[in-house]
């Protein structure tokens, strides 16, 4: 691309970027947990449902585990097959940096070097059993649990606690789990 063409792009380009900014400026901070005690929070969590970033739209088995090292770094594995419970076993090793000041419950979670992208712990129950993360351009959404299955009760319970941050509930995608 010449330079002349990207000289004519680029108030477009930060246009849409402006606008982009307005809308999310619209939305009140996220909630998120005061305090997320970090070495309790660490293991395996099960995706019950999720708004899906393009690689989760046909997950299966989805499984995100969470180990702290030594530099305080949030190793992460997410596991999960890939468009059916028999299809491939794909896996993602993103390292989650927890924010400082942020009671734990701010993440910056990186892919892709140098990039962070935003992880907010917005709900933990007493019990570290289920958990609700989200992102503040409320893009993408993850209920999790312990476990492979949640009760109808607390899923309508997180979702309605996903649908009150501004979230459009209905983008959420149970996902499959069969273990055993």
């Amino acid at each position: 691309m010449s330079f002349t063409s990207t000289a004519r792009l680029l108030p477009g380009l930060l246009a849409t970027a402006l606008l982009s900014s307005a809308c999310q400026a619209s939305y009140p901070p996220l909630h998120r947990v005061q305090s997320v005690d970090i070495p309790r929070f660490m293991g395996d969590w099960y995706v019950i449902a999720c708004i899906p970033s393009f690689i989760e739209r046909h997950e299966y088995n989805a499984v995100e585990s969470y180990h702290r090292d030594a530099e305080g770094r949030i190793r992460t594995v997410f596991t999960y097959n890939a468009g059916s419970f028999d299809g491939p076993v794909r896996r993602l090793t993103p390292v989650g940096f927890v924010t400082e000041g942020s009671g734990g419950s701010i993440w910056g979670m990186r892919f892709i070097w140098p990039i962070k992208a935003d992880y907010r712990v917005m709900y933990v129950d007493p019990d570290y059993s289920q958990t609700v993360i989200g992102r503040e351009k409320r893009d993408y959404a993850w209920i999790m649990a312990r476990s492979p299955t949640m009760s109808d009760s607390d899923f309508q319970r997180l979702s309605s606690l996903l649908s009150s941050q501004g979230y459009d509930i209905q983008l959420l995608r149970k996902v499959p789990q069969k273990h055993g």
